[in-house]
């Protein structure tokens, strides 16, 4: 912790245990992966609803395997335990419904958060030329193979109190940056468990043709030019132009149209007036 930032306070176990129905959310004080805790109890049969929070993750995983250890109580890291029941092809959209969630959770507490697809949360966007912004949350869902059934263990970062020092990469922003101050972390979890709870019970109901408009609505991707750095190696580089039923991201490049499942992508301008 930088020495001249005053203490960072505890999350609120009373209040966390009080809601949102359907939760059970567990504080720890520390973990090397909430993933990996949730993951196992998975495993031995927790039923769905299961919330790991941890005070101080020390070795957090994200796509493509990359690791960081978050500042202690300066972020919320944090895994919850769902088991869909939705079929096989509607899993994919998990990871956007869970961005989506995020985002609009910090949206209602005030922040302009947007969605980079497929799941990393913003706040602003450094492409615009602003200076400001920059991603605020991460999110790594990962499928587990349990007695019961498959299950999905979501794990959320979200910068909360971290400072510009403390950010693992120069495109990071936290809460507090945006916002001159650190907001209360018990309050965003909350707010974001609540909206994820809400999300996911519409996607259960519905499926995906419930989620994709809100998803778009809140996707700065589209409408952008892109580079999209491809799982077996090589590059793609277009227009993003909207996201397919499938929850790929289509690409308009030199060869036609492409539908990406899965990437890295970086925004190279802003969205044309």
């Amino acid at each position: 912790m930088t020495a001249d930032l005053p203490a960072r306070p505890f999350l609120d176990g009373d209040r966390l245990a009080a809601g949102p129905p359907g939760l059970r959310v567990e504080v720890v004080a520390a973990a090397p992966s909430t993933n990996a805790l949730v993951a196992e109890r998975a495993r031995s049969g927790a039923a769905e609803g299961l919330v790991v929070v941890a005070e101080h993750q020390t070795s957090g995983r994200g796509r493509l395997d990359r690791s960081w250890e978050t500042p202690d109580r300066a972020a919320l890291t944090f895994s919850v335990l769902l088991r869909p029941r939705v079929a096989p092809v509607e899993w994919p959209w998990l990871p956007l419904m869970t961005g989506y969630a995020v985002c609009r959770a910090l949206r209602e507490a005030g922040f302009e958060a947007g969605v980079k697809w497929p799941n990393d949360v913003l706040i602003g966007d450094p492409s615009t030329g602003s200076g400001r912004g920059g991603k605020v949350a991460g999110i790594l869902v990962e499928r587990v193979e349990t007695g019961a059934g498959p299950a999905a263990v979501v794990g959320v970062g979200i910068n909360v109190s971290t400072t510009r020092e403390e950010l693992p990469i120069e495109a990071a922003t936290s809460l507090a940056i945006e916002a001159g101050a650190a907001p209360d972390r018990t309050d965003i979890l909350l707010w974001v468990l609540g909206a994820l709870r809400e999300e996911y019970d519409a996607w259960q109901a519905g499926g995906a043709a419930t989620l994709h408009a809100a998803y778009l609505g809140s996707c700065v991707t589209v409408g952008r030019d892109v580079q999209v750095a491809l799982p077996g190696g090589g590059a793609l580089t277009g227009r993003a132009t909207g996201i397919d039923p499938g929850g790929r991201l289509t690409v308009s490049g030199p060869e036609g149209e492409v539908s990406v499942g899965a990437g890295d992508v970086v925004h190279v301008r802003s969205v044309n007036p």
